[in-house]
């Protein structure tokens, strides 16, 4: 760890104010490609846990859908300092673990899925449409969790990446690419997270 590094991560540690507890990140299949990459997802994971996350999630945007089994099983195969749970595009099965990745299943389809769930309770008299609520949609959702942070690189959006549940998430973008993504720019993610005051809509 470098001057810089220690200098940011001793600010992190000292502050009053709480981690985000959920850190996401947005990616894609290209960034995956680069040398190094699996690599540096790995450490991504130490960092958050080291400076106080309690879940990560990663979201991968794909483009060629014949890369999915390719991108999930190198993923697998990345060291972790959790459990990591893999879904994917077509995928219902919740994501219940310290570390959830998403590989090219964006938010659209998994909210169009929920909807699609509930509507067939309804249809089975199992649900009464006037009732349902937020907390019906998020019962049906893959990745249920709300980011505090979510780390957006190289360019300026999400790409259809959790579009419910990171709607009062602190936003980060940074035009560093994942292929030169190093610690320092993962604390100061913190360290803006950590300087911005949350509204949670309000």
């Amino acid at each position: 760890m470098g001057l810089y590094d220690r200098y940011l991560a001793l600010r992190i540690r000292r502050t009053e104010i709480d981690p985000p507890a959920h850190v996401a990140l947005v990616i894609t299949e290209r960034d995956l490609l680069r040398r190094g990459a699996y690599e540096t997802l790995s450490e991504f994971f130490e960092w958050a846990f080291e400076f106080g996350a309690e879940r990560v999630t990663v979201y991968v945007g794909v483009l060629d859908e014949e890369a999915v089994p390719t991108l999930k099983r190198e993923i697998e195969d990345v060291d972790a300092p959790r459990a990591v749970a893999v879904r994917g595009h077509g995928d219902s099965r919740r994501a219940d673990a310290p570390i959830q990745v998403s590989i090219g299943l964006g938010g659209k389809h998994e909210f169009t899925s929920a909807v699609r769930s509930l509507a067939g309770e309804v249809r089975e008299g199992d649900l009464d449409p006037g009732e349902v609520d937020e907390s019906d949609i998020e019962r049906e959702l893959v990745f249920p969790e709300e980011p505090d942070l979510v780390i957006k690189t190289g360019e300026e959006r999400l790409s259809d990446f959790m579009i419910w549940q990171s709607v009062y998430s602190e936003l980060y973008f940074t035009d560093v690419n994942w292929q030169d993504f190093r610690l320092r720019d993962y604390l100061r993610a913190i360290r803006e997270y950590e300087n911005r005051q949350r509204r949670f809509g309000r």
